[in-house]
């Protein structure tokens, strides 16, 4: 009897992934390497072992915008089959035209952000791929970019706002909030899943819900409005289940913001506040078209710190807007000193293509933008110094980041990861007792300088 040789089963299609720019960028990436991996794809390490590769780019400032230029060429040359997705590819230069087809033609598809259906559209012209729903199993979870201990969970999209510096209105959108069960069973298959810290963005947190004037859903069979407050709620109940964090990015501080601070003093829902601020003089607040002023937003501080001593407020501002005069930046300058910002980002001014704030009058000089933007972080390190030192001889709750022979880092609930500090420490040999990434332990804190803190476990 004849016998034909066995044949080795078809390789799945492989496809490269470039992700550049914000986490609201790579919650999108996420959800397309979640399809891909549904309908079976295989994700590859490098371009070589790529049949194609998708570069999702940032299009916000113009380091950014020539950072994804260049990872698009690099993929073009690397592979030569490149799909582009991202803010970048909604932007037109001065003439109308699409600068990613401009500057590189020979991209197989481009698409805006936020374009999940129409990547895998690009994806199955040029890379077919059949389902096969027993073969490709994909977690609840999804597959996701960050470490299994951490996640961002995106709750919705665009924003509402028209501040004369940003552009991302005319990239993502208005604001389209996500229904509140859907939100919130992502958030529990994250948690089942072994994440212990949440972090919740969008493009302006506390205006979730807004867009569909805080309609009621349900989950887990109660009514639950899709609103700011009644999803925080929700999520400190849910981390509390599984002994999480869940921590607030990109908050305006906007009046019922108040009603989360006394959530943070129950250990789940952090004492920590991402809010962008951007300015303190009313005048230029006024050019960048943001909400609120500087001495409203110097009793909101004090208020919150009132009601949660313990809260760490980050935020971000723009030294050299636009007419900023010299006694505009030491209005900035004084309101810092009295806000004492425990993490703050600054940079100086960008003008951004298509942004209204190019129109404005009386640029600030390069070299001016850049001296102020140096004071503010001087002014900012000896701040971050002295708020950190006082730190020194507490004993605070840390998530480990990394374990190392050398020594262990993680973070207390004062420190988002990429962007914050870190706490350095040594674990003990402890009979039975295994340390790994992803568990809570509790440091003593025994040394501070501007950005880290150094403890010890006992």
């Amino acid at each position: 009897m004849s016998s034909t040789p066995p044949t080795s089963p078809p390789t799945s299609p492989k496809v490269g992934f470039v992700s550049l720019g914000c986490p609201k960028a790579l919650v999108d990436s996420e959800q397309i390497l979640t399809q891909l991996r549904a309908e079976g794809y295989e994700t590859a390490k490098s371009y070589d072992g790529a049949d194609l590769v998708i570069v999702n780019t940032c299009g916000f400032i113009d380091a950014a915008v020539q950072e994804s230029l260049d990872a698009i060429g690099e993929a073009l040359n690397e592979n030569g089959k490149v799909i582009v997705t991202g803010c970048l590819g909604s932007k037109k230069d001065a003439a109308g035209d699409d600068i990613v087809q401009k500057v590189h033609p020979k991209v197989l598809a481009v698409t805006g952000p936020h374009a999940l259906a129409e990547v895998m559209d690009a994806v199955h012209l040029h890379l077919p791929k059949p389902h096969e729903p027993f073969l490709d199993l994909v977690p609840a979870q999804g597959v996701k970019l960050t470490p299994r201990h951490y996640a961002y969970l995106k709750i919705s999209e665009g924003c509402n706002h028209r501040c004369s510096f940003c552009i991302i209105p005319s990239l993502r959108g208005d604001l389209v909030s996500r229904p509140i069960a859907e939100v919130m069973l992502e958030a529990e298959n994250l948690f089942k899943s072994g994440v212990k810290e949440l972090l919740v963005i969008s493009q302006d947190t506390s205006a979730y819900g807004v867009d569909v004037k805080f309609r009621t859903g349900f989950w887990n069979g109660r009514p639950v409005r899709t609103h700011m407050t009644d999803l925080v709620r929700a999520l400190g109940e849910l981390a509390k289940q599984y002994d999480a964090w869940v921590r607030l990015h990109y908050v305006y501080p906007y009046p019922h913001v108040d009603e989360v601070i006394p959530m943070m003093n129950g250990g789940h829902v952090l004492p920590y506040l991402d809010v962008p601020l951007q300015h303190a003089h009313p005048d230029v607040l006024k050019r960048m078209k943001r909400p609120a002023n500087g001495e409203k937003n110097i009793e909101r501080i004090r208020a919150w710190r009132d009601a949660c001593p313990d809260i760490t407020i980050r935020s971000t501002f723009i030294a050299g807007f636009p007419g900023e005069t010299e006694e505009e930046f030491e209005y900035l300058l004084d309101f810092l000193k009295e806000a004492k910002i425990d993490r703050l980002g600054c940079f100086a001014y960008s003008p951004v293509d298509g942004a209204v704030a190019n129109a404005l009058d009386n640029p600030v000089p390069d070299a001016v933008r850049e001296e102020r933007r140096a004071r503010v972080m001087l002014l900012q390190e000896q701040i971050s110094r002295e708020r950190l030192q006082a730190k020194v001889g507490r004993t605070l709750r840390v998530l480990i980041d990394a374990i190392a022979p050398s020594g262990a880092t993680g973070r207390t609930a004062a420190d988002a990861p990429e962007i914050d500090g870190v706490v350095h420490f040594k674990l003990p040999y402890l009979p039975g007792q295994e340390f790994g990434v992803g568990q809570f332990v509790d440091v003593r804190i025994t040394a501070a300088d501007e950005h880290d803190l150094w403890g010890t476990v006992d």
